[in-house]
C-alpha cells in the first residue's frame, strides 16, 4: 500500500484525498516511510521535518472533515528545492555560508504551493548556489542516479528530481537558468518544465526584469506538470515581467490530436553542438514518434547564432550583481567554477552588455520567425548521458574538449537564450540503462502547446513509467 501510493500521481492522489478516500495523514505517512528507505543510498532529501509535516497531514484532515474550502494540492506532500526560502525551515543554497540560515518569509513559490495546500517534508539537494548541473556540494555531498548510484542526477533541481524518481514526494519546484529544470528531468526520467519568462513570477528577486532564470515544476507526468504549473503561474505585482495569463488556464485537459503539426528535429542543434551517440541513438526512434502521431517531422533547427554569447554574458551579469560581494569576502569558501562565473560578471563593460542586449533581439527575431513555419522544436535535452557523479562535469563530449563547466549544457542553455518553452520528458534508455529526455520546444509563450505534445508523447510511449528498482517495494 505505501508504494503503491507513493507512485500515484499527483493527480490521482489530489482526487482521492478530496474524495476522502485516504487521508493527508496516510499520504505523509507512505512519503516520509519511502525517504526513510531509499533516501540513505540517493541523498536526495537534504532537511527533512517530519513532525512538522505529520502535523501538517493532521491539521490537512481536519479542515477537509469539517467542510472548509481547500486548494488543488490538498494533502500532497512536496520537498521544496535548496535554493528556494522556506519560513523556519533551514535553507542553505548548497553553501557552507548559510548552513545555518533559516528564512523568516516564503519567497512567492513556495507561498503559492502552501496555499494550494501542500504539505512540507523539507528540503532537496542543490549544487552550491546551484551553479552547475551535477548536484553536489561541501554540505551535503552528491545526490545519486536512481538508475545508477555511480551516476549523477543532474542539477541544479538534481535533488527534487532523483527523489520524484523514488518516490519521495510525488511534485517538485525547481529553477532553471541554463538547463536546471530540464537537465535532471532527463537524467532521472522524470519530466521538467522550463516555462515561458514570467509564466511563474518570482519574489524576491534581486534581477527582477531577467528572462534568463525561470522557476517551474518537475513531476513524474506531464499532466501533473501542468497541475503544479496551474498553482505556480499567473499574476503577481511583485514581479515587473508576470504574466497576465491566470494559472488556472494550465488546469484543463492535456489531449490533443497532434495530426497535422509541423515538427523540427535537429539532434545536434544544426551542427552546433556535439552530442553523445548514444543519447543520439536512443531519441531517434523516440522522434519517428511524432511521426506516427501524424506530426510531419523534417530536420531543421533555428540560427541560434549569438545564443552562446546573450546567455553567457547574462549569467555572468546575474551572478556577479547577486554574489559578487561573496567573492569580495568568502573567495576560499565558494567552489572555483562559482568564482569563475562571478569573475567573468565583474569582467564585463557596458559595451559587452550592450552587444549581448542586441544579439538577443536578434535572436528573438529569427525564433520568432522559426515558429511561425514549424509548431515544435524536438532536440536532445542534454549532450550525454548521466556521467560519472565524482565528476564536476563532462570533461569531454563525442571527442571534443569541455574547457569550463558550462560548455556540455548548450543543447539546454541555448533555449534558455530564446526565451522560449521547453519540455524535458522521459525518451528511453541506453543501451547501459541510463535515461535519456527529449525536449520538446515551443513557440513564445506557447506553454500550454508544449505540455500537450509532450503529453501525446508519454502517453504513447510510456517511458516515464519504468521505475529505477531501488524505488520498488521491498
Amino acid at each position: 500500500m505505501s508504494t503503491e501510493i507513493c507512485f500515484s500521481s499527483a493527480q490521482d492522489l489530489a482526487r482521492r484525498l478530496r474524495a476522502r478516500e485516504i487521508s493527508a495523514r496516510e499520504v505523509v505517512e507512505a512519503h516520509l516511510a519511502q525517504i526513510e528507505r531509499v533516501d540513505p543510498g540517493i541523498n536526495a532529501i537534504v532537511t527533512l521535518v517530519a513532525e512538522r509535516a505529520l502535523e501538517q497531514a493532521r491539521a490537512a484532515d481536519e479542515r477537509l472533515a469539517s467542510g472548509a474550502e481547500i486548494g488543488p494540492l490538498h494533502g500532497l506532500p512536496v520537498a521544496h528545492k535548496d535554493t528556494h526560502d522556506t519560513a523556519g525551515i533551514r535553507t542553505t543554497y548548497g553553501s557552507p555560508l548559510l548552513a545555518d540560515n533559516v528564512p523568516d518569509r516564503d519567497e512567492l513559490i513556495i507561498e503559492r504551493m502552501r496555499a494550494a495546500g501542500v504539505i512540507t517534508l523539507g528540503k532537496t539537494n542543490v549544487p552550491e548556489f546551484a551553479a552547475g548541473s551535477n548536484t553536489f556540494n561541501p554540505i551535503f555531498g552528491a545526490t545519486r542516479n536512481p538508475y545508477d548510484w555511480t551516476r549523477s542526477a543532474g542539477g541544479s533541481s538534481g535533488g527534487a528530481a532523483a527523489a520524484l524518481a523514488c518516490g519521495m514526494h510525488p511534485l517538485a519546484d525547481g529553477s532553471d537558468m541554463g538547463g536546471s529544470l530540464r537537465n535532471p528531468a532527463s537524467f532521472c526520467n522524470v519530466v521538467g518544465f522550463r516555462p515561458s519568462p514570467g509564466r511563474v513570477p518570482t519574489w524576491p528577486q534581486q534581477a527582477g526584469w531577467s528572462a534568463i532564470p525561470v522557476q517551474g515544476p518537475l513531476a513524474r507526468t506531464v499532466a501533473d506538470a501542468a497541475l503544479l504549473l496551474s498553482v505556480l503561474a499567473g499574476p503577481d505585482p511583485r514581479s515587473p515581467i508576470a504574466l497576465e495569463e491566470p494559472g488556472a488556464s494550465f488546469g484543463r485537459p492535456l489531449e490533443r490530436d497532434l495530426a497535422g503539426l509541423r515538427v523540427a528535429w535537429s539532434a545536434d542543434l544544426d551542427g552546433t553542438v556535439p552530442v553523445d551517440p548514444a543519447v543520439t541513438r536512443t531519441l531517434e526512434p523516440a522522434v519517428k514518434v511524432f511521426s506516427d502521431l501524424g506530426c510531419v517531422v523534417e530536420p531543421a533547427c533555428p540560427d541560434l547564432s549569438g545564443a552562446e554569447e546573450v546567455f553567457r554574458t547574462l549569467r555572468a551579469w546575474q551572478f556577479e550583481m547577486t554574489m559578487g560581494t561573496l567573492l569580495d569576502r568568502e573567495r576560499d569558501r565558494i567552489k572555483p567554477s562559482l568564482a569563475w562565473n562571478i569573475e567573468a560578471g565583474r569582467a564585463l563593460t557596458g559595451r559587452d552588455l550592450a552587444a549581448a542586449e542586441t544579439l538577443h533581439t536578434e535572436l528573438y527575431h529569427r525564433v520568432r520567425e522559426f515558429f511561425g513555419r514549424y509548431d515544435l522544436l524536438l532536440l536532445p535535452v542534454s549532450q550525454v548521458p548521466p556521467f560519472d557523479v565524482d565528476l564536476e562535469y563532462p570533461t569531454e563530449v563525442a571527442g571534443e574538449s569541455m574547457l569550463t563547466y558550462l560548455d556540455w549544457m548548450r543543447s539546454a542553455y541555448f533555449i534558455s537564450a530564446t526565451g522560449c518553452p521547453a519540455l524535458s520528458v522521459p525518451a528511453g534508455f541506453t543501451a547501459d540503462g541510463l535515461p535519456v529526455g527529449l525536449q520538446i520546444v515551443g513557440a513564445h509563450r506557447a506553454d500550454f502547446a508544449v505540455l500537450q505534445a509532450g503529453h501525446a508523447f508519454e502517453q504513447a510511449t510510456r517511458y516515464g513509467e519504468r521505475r529505477p528498482e531501488i524505488a520498488a517495494a521491498p
